[in-house]
């Protein structure tokens, strides 16, 4: 005889969607509670956040770097002349942006516009007396010391500086469809912000200027011993030509004074805040808690169920 199969059911395993809302509606205080101490903490946290401000100045990639070079301009010349004096491998904006991140340029940098205070020594500035509030716990203002804690003393390293401006406040950024870079800088102070940016874009316009005079210069120092040395009047024409080429250079770069990005829309002192963004942290730590409000309630009923369990089976 053919028997039926009995289908058996497990209750202790069926998730039962009313127990569920039953047991969150016992605990609901509990929840309640958690929900309120993370949104208490979260709205406490973001208010004692420092408004960060951030300024920005759009860039237009120029051709002021491109047009000198032996490489470029004579390259063929110089093959014909005996002379190689190298390439551009690779394009001016492209040398610029990682010359503007680069350790050294950035070392260069805080010490000329003395930022070593203002970058690792303050904890918010005053808009009323438009001043730095600087941390005294790190650097005396009055004596122009820095603290000395546990026998070493808490002034910052080049490396400390480079460090923190490139991770908190400079960012470098291009557009790949028009190549437009933007360079934007992260302070407590919106006028810091300000300055900062421009000062970026004067500084790295001037250092890729004195480089491209430097290597100009050092080219028709070279070009000329070679003329001096040669008799032959078709190498000496080149010799010519290409010194007449660096020349060029080095006038087109005295006479520029944004000679790698030119200005678009120069940086301005911020009137809003970019960061911190105060609702948002609120409404997050909230979530949060509730999240674990929740978790905490069916991690208690679970224990419950399971000590009734262990209960029934003795």
């Amino acid at each position: 005889m053919n028997q039926t199969p009995e289908h058996q059911t497990y209750p202790d395993d069926e998730i039962d969607l009313r127990e569920l809302f039953a047991t969150l509606w016992r605990g609901k205080w509990i929840i309640i509670a958690i929900t309120s101490i993370f949104a208490v903490a979260g709205v406490a946290y973001a208010l004692s956040q420092p408004n960060i401000y951030q300024a920005n100045a759009l860039l237009a990639p120029t051709d002021g770097g491109n047009g000198g070079g032996l490489g470029v301009q004579l390259g063929g010349l110089a093959s014909l002349a005996g002379v190689n004096l190298g390439q551009e491998g690779a394009d001016q904006t492209v040398i610029a942006k990682e010359i503007l991140q680069s350790r050294a340029f950035l070392t260069d940098f805080i010490h000329r516009h003395n930022l070593k205070v203002p970058l690792m020594a303050t904890e918010s500035w005053s808009m009323e007396r438009e001043e730095w509030v600087h941390n005294r716990e790190v650097y005396n203002p009055d004596t122009g010391e820095w603290a000395i804690y546990n026998g070493e003393t808490l002034e910052p390293t080049d490396w400390d500086m480079v460090k923190k401006f490139r991770e908190k406040h400079l960012s470098v950024s291009e557009k790949k469809d028009n190549g437009m870079v933007t360079v934007s800088v992260k302070s407590l102070s919106p006028v810091a912000a300000k300055n900062w940016t421009n000062w970026l874009v004067r500084d790295i316009n001037e250092h890729m200027r004195k480089r491209d005079v430097e290597e100009a210069e050092a080219s028709i120092s070279y070009l000329e011993e070679k003329l001096n040395e040669t008799n032959i009047s078709g190498m000496q024409q080149v010799f010519y030509q290409l010194i007449e080429s660096e020349t060029r250079t080095v006038m087109l770069a005295n006479a520029q004074e944004e000679y790698v990005f030119q200005t678009v829309d120069p940086a301005v002192v911020p009137q809003e805040k970019s960061e911190p963004q105060r609702a948002l942290i609120a409404v997050i730590a909230t979530t949060l808690g509730g999240m674990l409000g929740v978790f905490t309630i069916f991690l208690l009923a679970f224990i419950r169920l399971g000590k009734e369990r262990d209960r029934d089976k003795d």
